[in-house]
């Protein structure tokens, strides 16, 4: 491979997580909007005094042009962080190639800044949840995230150093365990939150939370494939174009 700067590799995360960006508005626009404007049905029809004051941002502009660039500028900043962790990753984490390490970068990120927090705390509808703890709810879920991060790689360090003794594919099943469990204690530690309404219908709490799963799932998917094509192409050189002999006369 040829050795370039992480600067090269940064710039092509974030074009990949631009792209990554656009899968996650497309699926968030087809699965989750729907949702959404379920939710605030409920929501406007169980409010008995609401005014008539109009939103400042109209509906159709939040699921629009507001998601499509909260999701890019996600998708943009997360790409270049996952971009990072392949420069890191690379050559370290096995034999594998560019592609493959950043499908692996893609996977473990996806389980640990998306997967991880998820199952803790998962995303809830508008009309779910109560103001007042909104700012305890996102504290809760921001170190979940961090705790998730932080375990996983422990879970990394303990597998390379396991691996020479053990092998790379005992240590990688031990390491795993280990993460298992640790992510299960923070779980057990860590304060639940349950504040549905008592009547909200689960099934549209649970197609919301599937469908900003799908979201993440989408998002990280699409980041992998584009990103380890753009890093191999610059990583790996192209093969030389054979000339043509000519015939001497």
């Amino acid at each position: 491979m040829n050795p370039i700067s992480p600067r090269v590799l940064l710039i092509r995360g974030m074009i990949a997580g631009l792209l990554a960006g656009v899968a996650a508005f497309l699926v968030a626009y087809l699965l989750g909007e729907s949702q959404v404007d379920a939710a605030i049905a409920i929501e406007e029809a169980g409010a008995h005094d609401h005014g008539d004051e109009a939103a400042p941002v109209s509906r159709a502009l939040q699921a629009t042009a507001g998601l499509g660039t909260g999701t890019l500028l996600y998708g943009i900043a997360l790409g270049g962080i996952a971009a990072l962790v392949f420069c890191y990753a690379l050559g370290r984490i096995g034999r594998f190639g560019p592609r493959a390490t950043a499908l692996l970068v893609s996977g473990g990120l996806f389980v640990t800044v998306s997967l991880v927090p998820f199952f803790k705390y998962p995303a809830n509808p508008p009309a779910v949840g109560d103001p007042e703890t909104a700012v305890q709810r996102t504290t809760l879920y921001v170190l979940m995230l961090v705790l998730g991060v932080l375990l996983a790689a422990g879970a990394l360090i303990l597998g390379r150093r396991l691996a020479p003794a053990m092998g790379n594919w005992n240590a990688s099943v031990v390491a795993s365990l280990a993460f298992v469990a640790a992510v299960g204690i923070a779980y057990a530690f860590l304060p639940g939150v349950n504040e549905v309404p008592a009547g909200f219908p689960a099934a549209l709490v649970w197609q919301f939370r599937l469908a900003s799963l799908a979201i993440q799932a989408a998002m990280w998917t699409t980041f992998g494939l584009a990103f380890g094509f753009l890093a191999e192409r610059a990583l790996v050189p192209a093969a030389a174009p054979k000339e043509a002999v000519q015939p001497a006369s």
